[in-house]
Parts: structure tokens; C-alpha cells; sequence
């Protein structure tokens, strides 16, 4: 869990994803979101069997092909999407223009192949158990979502994902690491990861990477706009900027640390169940959703996937809310993935 992603909770951001300003609070999402979602109740959970997976509605979009450099269809970049082996759709987590179209999207592919694993951000690997009886119809919904600590707006925005995966009796992965590792990480750093037990060291990859390159310059970047970096003032101001700065490396490496493992462990995730998966007839077509930096421009958990499996066939797809869809600097964006989805933002 910055300028684009943000998270609807207390308008926080998965790292990455709708405003800066508010990008530093999206990283204490990490610490503090086990207790927001204690605060939801069971019953708030509790929805027909059939919601989430009624009749679509039109979404106004436009596609951007990147590697053409034109406007195609949303059917073009569906036929394109099915052959291949992972394919990362980017979001932003607080628009629901973009939470129809993902929808929109596994029933597009779904037309055109099996074989298909819907792969979650949104849920941790601790709860792979519990998320696989419910699709079985072992666990009946309210009991999976008490011990699943479902994002807040679960309901609205990916609960149709796995019912749509559920109707179609595809597998549906926890791909996370446990938010209460991540915080652990972001707090402590790396070394954190070694002191955890050995069950609960299989929860979190087995190993990560994190080197300073393009990914961290972004990361830093989007850290450095929130306002507690900005300059003191009055008194010595050098020497008080100078220890300020200092700290603000000190904690955008333990955060970006911690951005990091969960990448690693997102795409840990998803190569194994590749490779589980795998028949001799082929591979399956993995489809992962994530808050749009975590897979932008392939970097965070794409760029992991290609480390894990270097040889396999990937598409990027980046959601981008927008007030206009008539007027778009299309080359703004275009870097950001293989197949650009400009939507009407929503607020």
C-alpha cells in the first residue's frame, strides 16, 4: 500500500496511486489498517450470493495501445490480453469507473480462453485457506470474510471480481504479504523478516530485492511531496534541515523496504501458482490487480515476476481516472504500461 492508487480508506493509498499530499498517509495505512477493518462488522459484509455478478453497464473509456501509439478498442486489448501468461491490470483504488472495468475485463477473457487465476493485492496470503473453501462452497461468505480482513470497500469494488472468478470456478490468490509483516517492516526494516517464526516466514517471500534504482527514485519522490518533508523554519535552519533529511531517508528506505517485500511476495505468489498450475497443454493465464505503482512503467511487482519467471508472455494495464476524456495528453502516460485505460474519474 501517492500521487496515483489512492486507497478509499480514510482516503488512503495502497503506496501509490492518487495524490501525493496524501501519499505519507498511505504508508501508516500499512500500520494502522488492521484496526480499521476490525471496525466493520459482519453484517455490513453479509450480501446476496447473487450481487456483485448482475448485468454490466456501459463505463465511458478510452484504450491507448502504448507499443502503437494509437487509440484502439476495449476488445482489441482483450483478444491481445488472452494470449498471454500474467497479465497486471494497475488501479486506482478509490474510483469506481475503474472497479466496473476490471470486472469488465475478466468478462472479456472469460469469453475468450480458461485457464484463468484471478490474482488479489487486496488479499494476504494467510488467508489463502479460507478464500479457497468459500469459492468451494465449504465456508459459507460471512465466515470467510470475518478472518479474510477485507478492504472497506470490499463490497463495492472487488467483491464482484471474486464472485465473477467464483461463477466460473476459477482459482482466486491471496497474493499479499500479511499487512502486519509489511508494518513490521516499515518500522524495523529487512531484519525484521529473519526474527519471524517459520510458519509465519512462509508467509513472506522467500527473497527479496530491493535495490535503489528507478522504482526507489519514484518511491522517494512521491514520499518527499508529503508535508512533513518540507523545511523548518526560523533558527538554524541548515543544521535542522540537515537532520530532517537524514530522517526522511532514514524512513523512505524502511518504507520503500517494505514496498518492496510486498512485491516480492505478490509475484513469489503468483509464479508458484504458475508453476502449480502448468499443464502440458500450457500455462494459465494469470490476471493480477494491483494499486496502479506496484506494476507501472514494470517496475515493483512486475519487473519480480520477470526475475521469477523470465521467459513468460506479460501485458501491463494501467488504469488513469481523468475529468475529460476528450482532450488527453496521451503521452503523459503512455510509459506506464502496454495498454493505457483512461476513465471518467468519478469524483
Amino acid at each position: 500500500m501517492l500521487k496515483r492508487e489512492c486507497l478509499p480508506y480514510m482516503r488512503q493509498q495502497s503506496f501509490m496511486g492518487g495524490c501525493p499530499a496524501i501519499l505519507f498517509i498511505s504508508f501508516l495505512a500499512i500500520i494502522c489498517f488492521s484496526s480499521m477493518i476490525k471496525a466493520q462488522t459482519s453484517s455490513s459484509q453479509s450480501v446476496s450470493p447473487g450481487h456483485g455478478i448482475s448485468t454490466s453497464f456501459y463505463t465511458p473509456h478510452r484504450v491507448y495501445d502504448a507499443r502503437e501509439k494509437r487509440y484502439a478498442d476495449f476488445e482489441s486489448m482483450l483478444y491481445d490480453l488472452a494470449r498471454h501468461e500474467v497479465v497486471f491490470v494497475g488501479e486506482q483504488h478509490d474510483d469506481q469507473a475503474t472497479h466496473r472495468l476490471e470486472r469488465a475485463i475478466l468478462e472479456g477473457l472469460a469469453r475468450r480462453r480458461s485457464g484463468i487465476i484471478v490474482s488479489l493485492e487486496m488479499f494476504e496470503r494467510d488467508t489463502q485457506n479460507g478464500l479457497d473453501a468459500y469459492l468451494a462452497g465449504r465456508l459459507p461468505e460471512e465466515e470467510f470474510l470475518k478472518g479474510a480482513r477485507p478492504w472497506p470497500r470490499y463490497q463495492s469494488d472487488y467483491r464482484p471480481l471474486v464472485e465473477f472468478a467464483k461463477a466460473h470456478n476459477w482459482p482466486v490468490l491471496a497474493a499479499n504479504i500479511p499487512r502486519k509483516y509489511a508494518s513490521l517492516v516499515s518500522r524495523e526494516g529487512l531484519a525484521a523478516i529473519d526474527r519471524l517464526s517459520t510458519s509465519d516466514r512462509l508467509l513472506v517471500a522467500g527473497n527479496f530485492q530491493c535495490p535503489f534504482d528507478d522504482y526507489y527514485e519514484k518511491f522517494a519522490e512521491v514520499m518527499s511531496s508529503h508535508p512533513g518533508a518540507d523545511s523548518p523554519n526560523g533558527g538554524d535552519k541548515k543544521k535542522k534541515k540537515d537532520q530532517l533529511d537524514a530522517k526522511q531517508r532514514e524512513m523512505t528506505e524502511r518504507f520503500y523496504h517494505a514496498q518492496c517485500v510486498k512485491d516480492e511476495t505478490m509475484a513469489e505468489s503468483i509464479a508458484r501458482r504458475v508453476d502449480e498450475a502448468g499443464t502440458a497443454s500450457g500455462r494459465p493465464l494469470v490476471v493480477h490487480f494491483n494499486g496502479a505503482f506496484h506494476s507501472d512503467y514494470r517496475l515493483g511487482t512486475v519487473a519480480r515476476v520477470k526475475r521469477r519467471m523470465p521467459g513468460a508472455k506479460s501485458k501491463v494495464v494501467s488504469v488513469v481516472p481523468l475529468k475529460s476524456l476528450d482532450q488527453i495528453d496521451h503521452d503523459q502516460y503512455r510509459k506506464r504500461g502496454d495498454y493505457i485505460i483512461f476513465t471518467l474519474a468519478t469524483k
